[in-house]
């Protein structure tokens, strides 16, 4: 019989995954179902892009696993039995008892859980109701439709000082010169960047006219305004919400050990510690760093996460060498519109150091980035050894494996 593999979500981490699964094993032996709900790679590293009116290369899964053996099944997860190794989805384009659409159920012998995060409204009144997001394509559309039809003079806010936040308030800015755009900062702008880096930063949000509100805690949104902690109430015509990420909920309903957040909770190759058959990537996982720190939910972290479940699993079904690559940091990308942007070099465990490359280079670099995460995807088994190897197929050697 096939090995069933079963890879759900297909960003960064989920298609890095699949990729790199179909080429490390003989198709003979396993089966890869890759299952997401849309056609296309979304590229969330570029939603800010999306969100003003930027159209971005459309990456079909079709064309990208095409002759890969990966074999792509467009479909909603609704729900992971962990001790009956099943995966409950529905048809992408239905809902179940909705139109006809009837839930499935997909088995598997390996899974690979790579549904991601979304956006995280931190519980703040008013946040779902009236802010706009850039954590997924849906949310960019809505908000890109939203800005389309302001008028000249009306205010953005932009909540949140962290990378998204500095990424959707320059772009913003930059692509509609005629809005006034601020953001509000629970900290000061780029605290956590070098000093080089925090005044770049000051210096291109003073050319695009931002206005900055620093340690300013939002805690209320209205359809015209933002409340802070210290009593300003800042008008926001739109109000865009980038102060972090929260996991799917699926992993935390299921009996995998997990986090009060609901990562799941990982050993060094990136599997369940509760059940073994589980592999978790991405903002999905909770993943130890250097110096004990969680890796941050990011693409970088992201991808070297699916590379070393990919590895750990091929290595377990064939009998190979586990890999022993410990994850770390070298940079933090930022881009501050489309022509300008920071490189902040980091220690292993993120922490900004001295040197940091800015303006036009920096753009350029953090470009080349983006433009290589997407490309690794849209090729997933080129740049690797040719050869696959064949899964042990002996009863008892299976089971040491694991």
């Amino acid at each position: 019989m096939q090995h069933r593999i079963v890879v759900l979500g297909a960003g960064y981490t989920g298609a890095s995954a699949a990729g790199r699964l179909a080429k490390r094993l003989d198709r003979e032996d396993v089966t890869i179902t890759l299952v997401n709900a849309e056609p296309d790679f979304v590229e969330r590293v570029r939603m800010h892009q999306l969100a003003v009116g930027q159209d971005l290369k459309p990456r079909p899964f079709g064309e990208m696993f095409a002759g890969t053996g990966v074999e792509l099944k467009l479909a909603r997860v609704t729900g992971v039995d962990v001790d009956r190794k099943t995966v409950a989805v529905i048809d992408a384009n239905g809902a179940n008892g909705a139109n006809g659409a009837e839930e499935e159920e997909l088995e598997y012998d390996t899974l690979v859980y790579a549904l991601g995060s979304g956006w995280n409204d931190q519980g703040v009144p008013g946040t779902a109701e009236h802010a706009h997001e850039v954590a997924g394509r849906p949310g960019a559309l809505q908000l890109r439709e939203r800005l389309a039809r302001l008028d000249a003079g009306q205010s953005v806010v932009v909540v949140g000082g962290g990378l998204t936040g500095l990424e959707a308030a320059t772009e913003i800015a930059e692509a509609r010169p005629d809005l006034a755009v601020a953001l509000a900062a629970r900290g000061g702008l780029g605290d956590w960047l070098s000093p080089k880096g925090r005044r770049h930063v000051r210096k291109v949000f003073d050319r695009l006219g931002i206005t900055v509100h620093e340690h300013s805690a939002v805690t209320g949104v209205e359809a015209d305004r933002v409340a802070t902690a210290d009593g300003k109430a800042i008008p926001a015509a739109v109000t865009v919400w980038t102060t972090g990420f929260a996991v799917h909920p699926i992993a935390k309903a299921t009996t995998l050990e997990a986090t009060d957040t609901g990562q799941i909770v990982v050993d060094g190759t990136m599997r369940s510690v509760s059940h073994p058959d589980v592999y978790a990537v991405g903002d999905a996982a909770m993943v130890m760093g250097p110096g004990d720190k969680p890796l941050r939910m990011s693409c970088a972290s992201g991808v070297p996460t699916a590379w070393q479940a990919a590895d750990a699993i091929a290595a377990r079904l064939t009998g190979g060498k586990l890999p022993n690559v410990s994850p770390r940091y070298f940079n933090q990308c930022i881009s501050l519109g489309r022509k300008e942007g920071v490189i902040q070099y980091v220690t292993a465990d993120d922490r900004a150091v001295r040197a940091a490359l800015t303006g036009r280079l920096a753009a350029v670099y953090k470009e080349l980035v983006c433009k290589s995460a997407a490309w690794g995807v849209a090729n997933p088994t080129l740049g690797m050894p040719t050869r696959r190897r064949r899964v042990v197929r002996e009863r008892a050697q299976v089971a040491s494996a694991f």
